[in-house]
């Protein structure tokens, strides 16, 4: 790009070509790529051209001028050209496209911090739902240098041990005692502080690190549990969430086995954590890989129920012991009758399958009394405890 005149680059990116590719194999996926560079090439004016940088990404390069406006135009247009499915052996394939667009000179003259310019808007567009196109912006150079920095500090947090586990007590309605906890993961830097779970956690879930991290939780979480077994005669269940990467390991059942040999606890003791998002999926699948978490004596829970989109033809056949009711619906139940009914099914269809229900977010005496005439059996929430350190929770265990 020697030439001083005005260009524009788009960086594409397929959303789910790699998961095709690794299902159907490479001559599919070749065939694929074929089909996706001859329909967008159609949708491309004089001027422009369409390189494969590798992999499943794409550069058009445009020498014309064009204008904000002009270039939103044919963005939208590039990936409307992906709308319909390809078919290839008999299968209705569907790929998305994620796309950056960066103007040359304006945005940058420098020929690599173009094309990187161009990757942070793409990203942008990923991480916004995909099957769309972003701008690049200072703003959003700013955003990716913070995922970079706050990517070290899980890295290094791995590698120190920066990350701690805070326990939020589980209390009984009928009892008022603790009889579990949820186990949350908080990541403390020495130099940096505490770095939001909201922030981390979904960048560790992009990049695969949310395995380690995961595997750092449960491994604390089972010895703390063992510790509080000893000392205080606890009976009752630790909550580890488990993310979707981790539950599609193929080892997940002899990591668990092994955490609760070296640690002590029994798997009646561990309770794990699943999201409507991470089963529904692939529910099969999912069904089989908690039918081995089961028949290992370790109970489940669907958590944050009511925020997905799980069918009932699927949720009865969850080998699954509690459903979670997410925060959102509570918030507003001594306020809202439409909440208050949505809730009061909940945990009718709940007890109609023999299953517990543990309401989350708590915070309101008038939303506990609520809860206690809907038959309600376990909360968690701000009315009782916030997630404390675990020598905190030991206090707690103690009193009670």
């Amino acid at each position: 790009m020697k030439r001083q005149v005005p260009h524009v680059l788009m960086i594409l990116d397929l959303d789910n070509f790699k998961k095709i590719n690794d299902s159907l194999g490479h001559n599919v996926g070749d065939q694929l790529l074929k089909m996706i560079a001859n329909r967008i090439n159609l949708a491309l004016p004089s001027g422009a051209n369409l390189y494969r940088l590798g992999g499943d990404e794409f550069a058009i390069l445009i020498e014309s001028q064009l204008d904000i406006g002009s270039a939103a135009t044919l963005a939208s247009s590039v990936i409307g050209t992906l709308d319909s499915p390809l078919a290839i052996k008999d299968q209705q394939l569907v790929v998305g496209v994620s796309l950056g667009i960066v103007f040359y000179p304006d945005d940058e003259t420098d020929e690599q911090a173009i094309l990187r310019k161009a990757d942070i808007a793409m990203y942008a567009a990923k991480t916004a739902g995909g099957n769309r196109y972003h701008f690049y912006s200072d703003s959003l150079n700013d955003n990716a240098l913070r995922q970079l920095d706050v990517e070290n500090q899980i890295r290094e947090g791995l590698r120190h041990d920066y990350f701690e586990v805070y326990y939020q007590p589980k209390m009984c309605l009928k009892t008022n005692n603790i009889i579990g906890m949820e186990a949350l993961v908080r990541l403390i830097h020495p130099e940096n502080g505490i770095v939001s779970p909201a922030e981390f956690i979904p960048l560790a879930e992009e990049t695969g690190l949310i395995v380690d991290v995961g595997e750092v939780v449960l491994k604390k979480a089972c010895v703390a549990t063992q510790q509080w077994r000893e000392d205080y005669g606890f009976t009752g269940r630790v909550a580890v969430n488990l993310s979707s990467r981790q539950f599609a390991l193929p080892d997940l059942e002899q990591r668990i086995k092994t955490i609760l040999f070296n640690t002590g606890l029994p798997a009646s003791n561990l309770e794990i954590e699943i999201t409507e998002g991470t089963v529904i999926e692939h529910p099969e699948k999912a069904i089989r890989v908690m039918q081995k978490l089961t028949r290992m004596g370790i109970h489940l829970a669907l958590d944050d129920f009511g925020t997905g989109y799980s069918s009932l033809t699927y949720l009865k056949r969850f080998p699954i012991h509690s459903l979670k009711i997410d925060k959102a619906f509570i918030d507003d139940i001594d306020k809202s009758d439409r909440d208050l009914k949505m809730v009061d099914s909940i945990i009718t269809i709940a007890h109609n399958m023999g299953l517990k229900v543990v309401a989350e977010g708590v915070e309101e005496q008038s939303q506990l009394s609520v809860l206690r005439a809907l038959n309600c059996e376990e909360i968690q929430g701000y009315i009782f405890s916030k997630p404390v350190p675990r020598s905190d929770f030991g206090e707690l265990l103690k009193q009670k």
